[in-house]
C-alpha cells in the first residue's frame, strides 16, 4: 500500500542555510527587528528613510546660499566639500551595489518581512553611506558639538531606519556608514 502524501508540509517557508556567523547575525537581527515593529514607530522610520535627500542636498545647498548671501568664501567651499563627498559616495555605492549584487534581506530569507519593497541590491546601504558622508563632511568642516551631534544623530537614525524597515542587513548599514565616513575623511585635504 502506497503512503499518502503528508497533508501538512513541513515548512512553507524556504530559508537558505546561513553561510557563516555574519550572515546568521544579520538574519537574526533582521527577524528580531521585524517581529518588534510597532505602528507607532514605523511612520517615524519611514519618514527618516524617505527624507534622506533633504539632508544630503539641503545641507550643502543651505551652506552655499548662506555663503553667497554673506560673501563667505569658506562657507561656499565647505558646501562644495560636503556636496562632493556625498556625490562621490553615491557613485561609489552604486558601483559597489552593481558589482556585489547582494540580494535584499527579504529575498534571501522569507522570514524577514519588509515594510515596503525597494529595488536594487542590498550591499552597501546607499541611505547609510550618503547620510554618513554628509554628516562626517559637515562635522569635519564645522567640528563643534552642536553640529556633530545632530549630524550623526540624523545619519544614525537614517541608517537604523533601513534595518528597521527590513530592507538592509546590519552589515549593509555598517559598511555604508564606513564608506561614507571614509570618503568624507579622505576628501577633506582636497578642500583645505
Amino acid at each position: 500500500m502506497a503512503a499518502l502524501p503528508d497533508p501538512k508540509p513541513k515548512s512553507a517557508v524556504i530559508v537558505p542555510k546561513a553561510d557563516n556567523f555574519i550572515q546568521r547575525f544579520d538574519d537574526r537581527t533582521m527577524i528580531s527587528l521585524a517581529l518588534n515593529r510597532t505602528p507607532q514607530v514605523t511612520p517615524t522610520m519611514r519618514f527618516l528613510s524617505r527624507n534622506l535627500m533633504y539632508g544630503n542636498i539641503g545641507v550643502p545647498a543651505g551652506l552655499f546660499l548662506g555663503g553667497v548671501i554673506s560673501n563667505n568664501r569658506e562657507m561656499r567651499e565647505n558646501a562644495g566639500y560636503i556636496a562632493s563627498s556625498t556625490a562621490i559616495t553615491f557613485v561609489a555605492t552604486y558601483l559597489i551595489k552593481k558589482i556585489v549584487g547582494r540580494p535584499r534581506p527579504f529575498v534571501r530569507n522569507l522570514k524577514i518581512v519588509p515594510v515596503y519593497i525597494p529595488g536594487e541590491s542590498s550591499f552597501p546601504s546607499g541611505h547609510s553611506s550618503t547620510s554618513f558622508s554628509t554628516a562626517m563632511a559637515l562635522s569635519q568642516a564645522y567640528p563643534k558639538w552642536y553640529v556633530v551631534a545632530p549630524a550623526f544623530l540624523w545619519a544614525g537614525g537614517t541608517a537604523y531606519s533601513r534595518m528597521y524597515l527590513g530592507v538592509h542587513y546590519p552589515t549593509d548599514v555598517f559598511s555604508g556608514a564606513a564608506l561614507g565616513s571614509g570618503t568624507a575623511i579622505l576628501l577633506k585635504p582636497a578642500f583645505k
